[in-house]
């Protein structure tokens, strides 16, 4: 069956996130949180990214996954989209304990890292594709990805919303990084895409080390 893998990631999420809407307990228990992960709950780093806060939230995020996982399946088949979907989700995951280790009450849901993982290995392998920004708005995916990525180096200076920026971020980090070791010929192919996608992550590092963020 084609895009197999797809489906049962949707599925799963579907299920899970409808779980938590109805069952706090259940939600509370699976959610990322930072002070329960430090002691010793790290499952928390992969069942918090099929938990979503609402239908709309979860519709996003399946629908984006929707759009975008074809192109990778059909370019490093399906079980390369798995690997770069639990990679991203576990960049993510990770990128976010790094930078809130400290913060013990920090807690956030959703597969958006996992997506934005798959986002970015779709915009590495087909560069000239054309998004709708509101469905309306045609624009170069290279450009929505690198702007996206910009605007979480800003959500997580600001931090004035509920947005996992952080997670984001570490998502395309892993989608980049495992997209580029599983097609090394795509910094022949398409070097200049390369450049300029890694260019917000530099950013980001060197914001960090000077202590921006």
């Amino acid at each position: 069956m084609e895009n197999l893998f797809l489906f049962a990631i949707i599925l799963v999420n579907v299920l899970f996130s409808s779980k938590g809407f109805n069952d706090e307990s259940f939600f509370r228990k699976y959610q990322f949180h930072v002070g329960s992960i430090r002691a010793g709950e790290q499952f928390r780093m992969v069942t918090s990214a099929f938990l979503h806060v609402d239908i709309m939230h979860l519709a996003f995020n399946m629908l984006t996954l929707w759009f975008f996982a074809p192109v990778v399946c059909s370019f490093l088949g399906d079980l390369s989209f798995v690997l770069i979907y639990f990679g991203s989700l576990i960049f993510g995951s990770l990128l976010t304990m790094l930078f809130h280790k400290e913060e013990y009450s920090y807690s956030e849901v959703g597969a958006s890292g996992a997506v934005t993982g798959v986002l970015y290995s779709a915009i590495l392998l087909q560069p000239d594709m054309m998004l709708g920004i509101f469905f309306i708005i045609p624009i170069p995916a290279y450009l929505f990805g690198i702007a996206y990525l910009l605007y979480s180096i800003y959500g997580m200076k600001a931090k004035n919303d509920n947005i996992g920026h952080t997670a984001h971020f570490g998502g395309a980090i892993g989608g980049y990084a495992i997209t580029l070791l599983k097609e090394p010929m795509l910094f022949e192919q398409h070097t200049l895409m390369v450049i300029l996608l890694a260019i917000p992550i530099i950013i980001l590092f060197v914001m960090a080390k000077m202590g921006k963020l």
